[in-house]
């Protein structure tokens, strides 16, 4: 379960020993704040427990050119996670050149991510196959690729899985294990 960092606590209370772990998005949905507010935000959504940390890159500053705040912000919050926190990387595919996709997965690897992501679902696109099989390979076949954005039907589920994704992010989960096509922004 995905939720804001004002949630975590609540839902580990709510959801502790049933199996389902919360992961709670930091630098939501923009990804544009301070490194250090980031690493704040995942370190205070750890202690309540979050198992997993969605952090959304800072988009502004890969554009830019600006790699070392695109590391350094990464790494604050890779940082702020304790062994055995899962942590992905949203790089908001629909905002970048191939090449700086290549560029943002590389990093994410770099720092000790264990997921890139292709989406927050709030900007104008989501997954693609061609993103998601760039991001596989550039990331190699250890580290964890998310298709996030735009899964709306079996179908895209297995092309998604096909080019190299490990986990899906959709909200149309039930109607894909049943077949049908769910509905979405895009």
């Amino acid at each position: 379960m995905c939720v804001n960092s004002s949630w975590v606590e609540h839902c580990a209370r709510r959801l502790g020993g049933k199996g389902v772990k919360v992961c709670s998005v930091v630098g939501f949905p923009l990804g544009a704040m301070d490194s250090r507010t980031k690493g704040l935000e995942a370190r205070a959504a750890v202690a309540n427990g979050a198992a997993e940390i969605d952090m959304v890159m800072n988009v502004g500053a890969m554009k830019a050119g600006d790699l070392k705040t695109v590391r350094e912000d990464m790494l604050a919050v890779r940082r702020a996670c304790r062994s055995g926190i899962v942590l992905k990387v949203i790089l908001e595919t629909c905002l970048l050149t191939d090449e700086e996709k290549v560029i943002a997965c590389q990093i994410a690897k770099d720092v000790g991510a264990d997921f890139v992501k292709t989406s927050t679902g709030f900007n104008k696109g989501g997954a693609t196959a061609a993103d998601i099989a760039l991001m596989r390979r550039t990331v190699g076949p250890k580290m964890g690729v998310k298709a996030s954005g735009g899964v709306k039907s079996y179908e895209d589920a297995v092309a998604m899985i096909r080019a190299g994704a490990t986990r899906l992010g959709t909200s149309s989960g039930v109607l894909i294990v049943k077949g049908q096509t769910g509905t979405s922004a895009y």
